[in-house]
């Protein structure tokens, strides 16, 4: 597992509006990096959605990349839908998934799906838009994760998620910028 204090992993990546980029080109910004199960997962879409409504506040703060292990034509009708102001990272091979080290864990899918506070968050996603549902071909095991990186890309904050719907809350993310690097 990726750790705080280590440098960033280095990845080339492409968007969904064709934009293509290394991560170290943000060299000097703040970035949060998030990594999102697929398209479709009502979960991940309920979390882009909060992104999106925060995004004016956090905007100049912070460069905010979500990928997704998906193919762009996975996530058009899904997530790309949103058209969040930041990007939406294709990954449907899971490499960049594979560099930071991230899980794929039935047993945690499994609990999961036995949590009330996931429950409560896909009643949201439904109330919001964002019906469970099954991608095909996806993997249905993967657990989310975010890392926040500082402006000389080391790595501040680490999140591997242990349930579906684990994130950094907005607050937690807002104290975490305000913080000297």
């Amino acid at each position: 597992m990726i750790r705080t204090g280590e440098l960033a992993k280095d990845f080339r990546f492409g968007d969904l509006k064709g934009n293509s980029f290394m991560l170290s080109d943000l060299k000097g910004k703040k970035i949060m990096l998030s990594f999102f199960r697929n398209g479709a997962c009502a979960l991940c879409n309920l979390r882009i959605h909060e992104l999106i409504r925060s995004f004016s506040e956090l905007k100049d703060l912070i460069q905010i990349l979500a990928i997704f292990e998906s193919g762009k034509e996975d996530m058009l009708p899904f997530v790309g839908k949103q058209s969040p102001p930041f990007p939406l990272i294709p990954d449907p091979e899971a490499k960049i998934f594979d560099l930071y080290e991230l899980e794929s864990s039935p047993e945690k899918i499994k609990n999961s799906m036995n949590s009330e506070a996931v429950h409560e968050k896909i009643r949201e996603a439904e109330q919001a838009g964002f019906p469970l549902r099954r991608q095909e071909g996806s993997n249905f095991d993967r657990l989310p994760a975010e890392f926040l990186i500082d402006e000389n890309l080391v790595i501040r904050r680490v999140l591997y998620s242990e349930l579906v719907g684990d994130h950094f809350s907005i607050e937690e993310i807002r104290k975490w910028i305000s913080e000297k690097s």
